[in-house]
């Protein structure tokens, strides 16, 4: 495998189909691309949260604390990126 170049996947756009890897215009055009998911494809993503010094999902937060979290606000302290 080695010194050979990889091909795009065949599910990509035809355009895209059959061209050398080692093209970067072509790897970035696929890094890009929008993808179009429909419904069925789709899964809950599970968001996790740092609690009072832990881990745990959202989900099993009570009403009241899921309110809370649905309300904070992200901020990036200056001098620290």
């Amino acid at each position: 495998m080695h010194g050979r170049p990889l091909k795009v996947a065949d599910q990509t756009p035809n355009h895209f189909q059959e061209k050398n890897m080692t093209d970067l215009s072509i790897q970035s055009q696929l890094a890009t691309a929008e993808v179009q998911l429909r419904d069925e494809e789709r899964t809950r993503c599970e968001v996790w949260t740092r609690v009072m010094g832990y881990h745990r999902p959202v989900t099993s937060f009570n009403t009241g604390k899921q309110g809370e979290f649905a309300e904070r606000t992200f901020f990036n302290e200056p001098g620290r990126g």
